[in-house]
């Protein structure tokens, strides 16, 4: 087993932290460079850089890197490498640049971790890179979205030089770098290693697939799950690890092992499962498992999948005198009531009843409290599943109501507070615009930029209240459809988001105007005010609109707390 070369002869590269002789002088260099604070996919993308995990590269894609793996899977030396890794900062912050030859890359404590030597810099095409890399550049597509949305448009390249890897304070003993696991290996003996890439929790559907997995490529097994960014909406890895923790104690001794991997993913489909299988092997792995729909991001806006359910399996076999492991195909294993034993779908004869649960029908049962059987997984896991993820009645959630400014948010927003303090099933606590405005923003002005911004901060406050199982009403006017979107995806990360779209006419919010603020708009004398000289994007996709110029606010709140209640948010009396 190769510890010396990586895929197509590529140089492996083991752990990029600069000798200590040359770190003190680096790290008193970097605090007088231009600096850039990474985000959390650059987090982690730095953190495979620098631990090996992406060989052969050796820093942030240059132009003509980045061009050639988008076109045709390839690094400029011809080196097969499926996925960009790329540095994207906003204009403004390349702008500042200047002549600088030198970037610090800081944590988001400030901490100097690498530095860039800056190579390359342009504006990247995001909507071809999408097209390129993931055949769509339709949002549903997780990895398109973030690409889309998420993404600054100027991509800097160049080598890095580490001072210090990602610190992590959470399962410290299973974060193994590339080199640690080849070390690890070669202790134990083990020759054939069979990798698992994971971003779920595990079932006895996928213990029954690794353990047969195993058998046939005669190997010990890898699980190997990637706990940096996943798909949103997914299982926190913190809950994840404690299931797998619990579920590798149901494989023979001594045959199994669990490591972490810090891998923001893409849900790349093919081109994903061919990169999972390149990282697998820097990591000393000889085979790896390629399943059903691998790495897939769901289905598109016409309802039909992304990609076919074995095209992974067909470009990680196209490649594979290339890639220096080998592929273990599975189809998806289904639990047969009749022999009460899980096997490949293509095994199960006809007249045999198949059995089985999806990612959608789990959340559903966790959501709504309902029984999961012992079939589908241990007790154990199901225990620490359901430690996290409670019913959805027990669960935190924001209610965020938007509007033209006297529409009757805020009437609606303290009346439901006083209906939900009334249930008494959760703490409350109402994030109102002027108040917000007043206590967290006060520094704040009306731009367009100073108005996400205070959106945002609301978001951030919300986010916190619903990740510890509050419930959060929220009452600005958020006039911009890209700031409450960002809300929406913060939110959802803990807990439901119920957009309430206070529809009243601008006429009508005219009338209800006390402070006079319309007339003062319409008269030119108070500028970007929304509804009259700055606009407001009504939302597309809100949860309930409601217009209050036909409606009292008792029959508002009912009609929202019977929204509540149809989202199980809150139970019905009695």
């Amino acid at each position: 087993m190769s510890q010396l070369i990586a895929p197509h002869g590529g140089r492996l590269v083991n752990l990029q932290i600069v000798p200590a002789a040359e770190r003190v002088a680096l790290k008193r260099e970097a605090a007088h460079m231009p600096a850039w604070d990474l985000t959390p996919r650059q987090m982690c993308d730095l953190e495979m850089l620098l631990s090996g995990a992406f060989s052969p590269l050796e820093g942030f894609m240059t132009r003509a890197d980045y061009s050639g793996v988008c076109r045709e899977m390839r690094l400029a030396s011809g080196v097969l490498w499926p996925m960009p890794v790329t540095l994207d900062v906003p204009r403004e912050f390349a702008d500042k640049l200047g002549g600088a030859k030198q970037i610090a890359l800081r944590d988001p404590e400030g901490v100097a971790l690498a530095v860039l030597d800056l190579e390359d810099q342009w504006a990247a095409d995001l909507e071809q890179e999408a097209r390129e890399v993931f055949g769509t550049t339709d949002k549903l597509h997780a990895g398109a979205s973030h690409l889309l949305t998420r993404t600054h448009p100027i991509y800097l390249g160049g080598r890095i030089r580490g001072l210090e890897a990602p610190r992590h304070y959470d399962f410290r003993h299973l974060r193994l770098t590339p080199r640690d696991l080849r070390e690890h290996f070669e202790k134990l003996g083990w020759q054939r290693i069979v990798a698992f890439q994971t971003r779920n929790p595990m079932h006895r559907a996928h213990l029954e697939l690794t353990f047969r997995a195993a058998q046939i490529a005669e190997a010990n097994l890898l699980i190997h799950p990637s706990v940096g960014m996943t798909k949103p909406g997914d299982i926190d890895h913190y809950t994840r690890v404690r299931c797998y923790e619990k579920l590798i104690a149901h494989y023979p001794e001594q045959t199994s092992m669990l490591s972490l991997l810090p891998l923001a993913m893409r849900m790349g489909g093919p081109r994903e499962a061919l990169w999972h299988a390149i990282i697998r092997k820097n990591h000393g792995c000889t085979h790896f498992i390629v399943g059903r729909d691998h790495a897939g991001p769901g289905k598109d806006s016409a309802g039909k999948p992304f990609y076919g359910p074995y095209d992974a399996q067909e470009l990680v076999h196209k490649y594979r005198d290339e890639l220096g492991i080998t592929m273990v195909p599975f189809q998806e294993m289904v639990y047969v009531a009749e022999r009460a034993q899980y096997v490949p779908a293509n095994e199960v004869q006809p007249g045999e009843t198949q059995l089985n649960i999806s990612g959608t029908e789990l959340r559903r049962r966790l959501h709504e409290g309902l029984e999961i059987p012992e079939w589908f997984t241990y007790p154990e896991v199901i225990e620490e599943l359901r430690r996290t993820h409670p019913p959805r009645h027990k669960q935190g959630f924001t209610v965020f109501f938007t509007g033209l400014s006297g529409s009757g948010k805020s009437t609606l927003a303290n009346a439901l507070l006083v209906r939900l303090l009334e249930m008494g099933t959760r703490p409350v606590t109402l994030l109102d615009g002027d108040v917000v405005r007043k206590h967290l923003s006060s520094e704040l002005g009306f731009s367009k930029d100073h108005r996400n911004l205070n959106i945002l901060r609301i978001g951030f406050v919300a986010s916190e209240i619903t990740k510890n199982g509050g419930v959060a009403i929220c009452a600005p006017i958020a006039p911009y459809a890209l700031a409450r979107d960002e809300v929406r995806q913060m939110i959802e990360e803990h807990g439901l988001f119920v957009e309430i779209h206070v529809s009243t006419p601008i006429a009508v919010c005219e009338t209800r105007d006390r402070k006079g603020l319309y007339a003062l708009a319409r008269a030119g004398k108070l500028k970007e005010f929304t509804g009259v000289s700055d606009p407001y994007e009504v939302p597309e996709h809100a949860e309930l609109r409601i217009d209050t110029s036909d409606i009292n606010p008792d029959e508002a709140v009912q009609r929202i707390v019977l929204k509540l209640e149809a989202l199980g948010l809150i139970r019905p009396r009695g």
